[in-house]
């Protein structure tokens, strides 16, 4: 597939949301996502607000769904969303509903690998339980955590090769990835690249982040959509 660009609305404040979804949109992003602060402070009515000021974008609800996986999916997908997020750490019955969701309500369903004890088979769990897409992510607090106790900020870089190499759906890597880093992700392998914090977000303010940022998006999206993705060579987990 195509290199697709997502744009992670990591706000809690609809009104910026939107105002940053079509500044985002303007610059040449594909799809946009409900970030957890969103979701948080907005609800049901951030999505439905996205989906009606953009009715024809793919709009990524990340729940992190743990727990109630049916009725968050429904939910989500009635409101507008196009696909929806489960964590890998969920029990193995909450991930089914959700893929069961979203075969009932059109919607996809992406399948989160954080903080699994084993991120490749993680991913590879997610895919054989019915999830489309992969998230191959390294948290927020763990980055935090590990780089204040004076050790190296892990990425979702280091292994991001053997989890596009263990699954067939799409991956997408998440997780205090640099501009640089985020735009080499289709050369790994991995055609969803996300923009978010620190990107376009504020990390620590979460409100949108200073500056010409629909003319740095514009040559972020260029540079990310005149990309080849690096072919996909399947190897057993």
């Amino acid at each position: 597939m195509k290199p697709i660009v997502q744009i992670s609305l990591d706000l809690t404040d609809i009104n910026e949301a939107l105002e940053t979804a079509a500044l985002a949109l303007r610059a040449g992003v594909d799809w946009l996502e409900a970030g957890t602060p969103l979701i948080l402070a907005e609800g049901l009515h951030g999505v439905r607000a996205l989906r009606a000021a953009f009715p024809n974008v793919p709009i990524v609800a990340d729940l992190k769904t743990m727990d109630g996986g049916y009725l968050e999916a429904e939910m989500m997908a009635k409101a507008g969303a196009t696909h929806v997020v489960v964590m890998a750490r969920a029990h193995e019955e909450t991930i089914k509903c959700v893929v069961k969701a979203g075969a009932d309500f059109g919607c996809k369903v992406m399948g989160d690998n954080m903080v699994c004890p084993d991120m490749v088979a993680g991913a590879k769990w997610l895919e054989d339980l019915g999830c489309d897409y992969v998230i191959h992510h390294i948290g927020y607090d763990e980055r935090r955590g590990i780089a204040a106790a004076g050790h190296r900020m892990p990425s979702p870089l280091d292994q991001l090769r053997e989890v596009v190499r263990a699954v067939r759906v799409p991956v997408q890597a998440v997780g205090g990835l640099s501009l640089e880093q985020a735009v080499a992700c289709p050369g790994y392998g991995a055609p969803l690249v996300v923009l978010g914090a620190p990107l376009t977000i504020d990390a620590d303010a979460f409100k949108t982040a200073d500056g010409d940022l629909e003319g740095s998006l514009r040559m972020i999206c260029k540079a990310i959509h005149e990309q080849k993705v690096e072919q996909k060579v399947i190897s057993p987990v």
